[in-house]
């Protein structure tokens, strides 16, 4: 008999596949003395022999979709299975004390842990312990003949279902086998949820229970167009679906046809539809998807990819690879945007009690400037090649946007001194992610070219609610009056200035919120590149002087829910 698990609708699509359940196993063990030496150091070498194995096949899969440094992680891990001080010194742990090839390599790998935790002064070498905890992890396995789940070894088409997916998990990602996620946590800004849209791979996040309903190879249904799981379907189920499936690849395939196509209402008002990236190789996905714009670009992959801060040139030469090939079409890069739940290894930052609220983003960069000016320089080289604009994170302040603006100005001035060519035109703008900028939005709007809207944390700090945190999960409202409020305001107040108004966070691509946003006046929506032709569809049937109507009365509404009705009502009776 099925089931139903309800989630979050995360990445559109219908799958249907068995389950691999990716949970980490119960690798306790018994202690004690041994009575067989030799079959405990044999032992050993097997499984260093298959962990080796493993990390060949892992390593080999993620050079396909991750950078050569994050895919050199493993290469390290190789080395370590094969290292004869590591595994000399497990023997000898063997030998002496006379316990088990488990109880020995975890208390040698205890003493490599400490070791390099207590290297304060190194910070490349403390975040060696991680890769010692994770080879001791896949040992282990290996010693204890249990499973240790990877989505690198899937080889078989497969739902993967999982409390959450971290970025390593989702990086080992083969599209030819995984054909959807299921996650017991997250929302729709979570990175599982990003990445699947990003990957085009049906998802369902926050479902809370799947990794206890659903086990490996049950047979499951993903519907990531209505947030729902169908555990152990019938053949009736399994036939309903297949034709919803049929059903939206014939809808995608006519969103296709808008690849070329001007993004305009049905009134002809013109909107920009951009895309945010990662990577420089993310450009792809917006040329295929027909994207009008880089909306958003994350610099912040240079640094974590990185096991020391980016050089000028390292960050000139993926800042004008991206510009270049969108041929002349606007390219919005973000300046760092570290701090938070991103931490780099080699740039210690402040324990803080709340990181998200803390020294992260603009915040660094104005206090260690030697890190800013080398990324402006190179930003400004790149301007040369494309058309750039530049957008700092963070900003709370007017003093804050005008301290980093003139910043970028005396770097510019030092270039085109030393006659090194930048453009001209380099529109200079800033992130609107908190509440009491924008508040202050018709001040901020004398400075600022732009703004970017960033809904994933103007929404987490309008509500007090951290984004990643299931338990509050339900404030996660992206069309609650409150907020819709904040996002007129900050249009309203850039267009009396005459500045542009854009948005790149998961809102933008969000089929409730775009007939609000076209109504308030958005200029421009940066989403997933999967998200730009079904939101081009969209918008090509809807008048935006109705939209007006639409927009107040869902100011004037009193929560999330009724405003999302308000929205589902009026395009429904558009599409009788």
């Amino acid at each position: 008999m099925s089931s139903k698990i309800k989630g979050i609708a995360a990445s559109n699509g219908i799958a249907i596949e068995r389950a691999y359940v990716l949970v980490e196993p119960d690798l306790s063990f018994p202690t004690g003395k041994t009575v067989d030496v030799d079959q405990e150091i044999s032992s050993l070498h097997a499984a260093l022999k298959d962990s080796e194995k493993d990390l060949i096949v892992i390593k080999k899969n993620a050079a396909e979709s991750m950078s050569d440094e994050e895919a050199q992680v493993f290469e390290a891990h190789i080395t370590m299975v094969n290292d004869p001080e590591f595994i000399g010194a497990i023997e000898k742990q063997i030998r002496g004390d006379q316990v088990s090839a488990a109880e020995a390599l975890s208390q040698v790998a205890d003493q490599f842990i400490a070791v390099f935790e207590g290297m304060t002064d190194n910070a490349y070498m403390q975040a060696r312990a991680a890769d010692v905890k994770d080879v001791r992890k896949r040992v282990l396995s290996h010693l204890l003949g249990v499973a240790l789940p990877s989505p690198s070894l899937i080889d078989h088409p497969s739902i993967v279902v999982s409390h959450d997916l971290t970025p390593s998990d989702t990086a080992q990602v083969n599209k030819a086998f995984v054909k959807g996620f299921v996650t017991d946590i997250g929302g729709r800004t979570s990175h599982s949820a990003i990445m699947s849209r990003t990957l085009e791979i049906p998802a369902v996040v926050g479902s809370e229970t799947a990794t206890q309903v659903i086990h490996n190879g049950d047979t499951v249904i993903v519907d990531g167009l209505h947030g729902e799981v169908i555990v152990s379907p019938s053949a009736k189920e399994v036939a309903t679906y297949q034709q919803m499936k049929v059903d939206y690849d014939k809808q995608r395939a006519e969103w296709a046809l808008l690849k070329n196509a001007d993004s305009v209402s049905q009134d002809g008002k013109a909107f920009t539809i951009g895309a945010n990236i990662g990577t420089p190789k993310d450009v792809e996905a917006v040329t295929a998807n027909g994207g009008d714009a880089v909306g958003l670009m994350r610099s912040e992959f240079l640094y974590m990819d990185s096991q020391e801060l980016p050089t000028e040139e390292d960050q000139f030469e993926a800042y004008k690879a991206v510009v270049s090939k969108m041929n002349g079409k606007q390219v919005v890069v973000r300046t760092m945007d570290i701090g938070g739940d991103k931490k780099l290894p080699y740039l210690p930052l402040p324990e803080e009690m709340n990181p998200f609220l803390g020294y992260r983003a603009i915040r660094i960069s104005l206090d260690r400037q030697e890190i800013f000016r080398t990324q402006l320089r190179a930003l400004l080289r790149a301007s040369h090649f494309g058309k750039l604009a530049i957008m700092f994170p963070m900003i709370a302040t007017v003093a804050e946007f005008k301290q980093a603006k003139a910043i970028f100005e005396e770097e510019k001035a030092k270039l085109v001194e030393q006659g090194t060519p930048v453009a001209d035109d380099i529109e200079v703008g800033m992130m609107m992610e908190i509440p009491a900028a924008a508040m202050i939005a018709d001040k901020l709007a004398k400075y600022a070219d732009f703004f970017s809207i960033g809904t994933n944390d103007l929404i987490q700090y309008s509500f007090a609610a951290d984004r990643g945190n299931e338990h509050v999960s339900y404030l996660y409202q992206p069309y609650n009056p409150s907020l819709l409020r904040l996002i007129k305001r900050t249009i309203d107040c850039a267009h009396a200035k005459g500045k542009w108004v854009g948005m790149c966070g998961e809102m933008a691509g969000d089929q409730v919120a775009v007939p609000l946003l076209m109504g308030m006046g958005l200029d421009e929506f940066s989403m997933s590149a999967t998200s730009i032709l079904q939101t081009r569809s969209l918008m090509k049937t809807l008048d935006t002087q109705q939209l007006t109507g639409l927009v107040d009365r869902a100011l004037d509404a009193e929560g999330n829910e009724e405003v999302k009705q308000i929205v589902e009502d009026f395009t429904a009776v558009l599409n009788k």
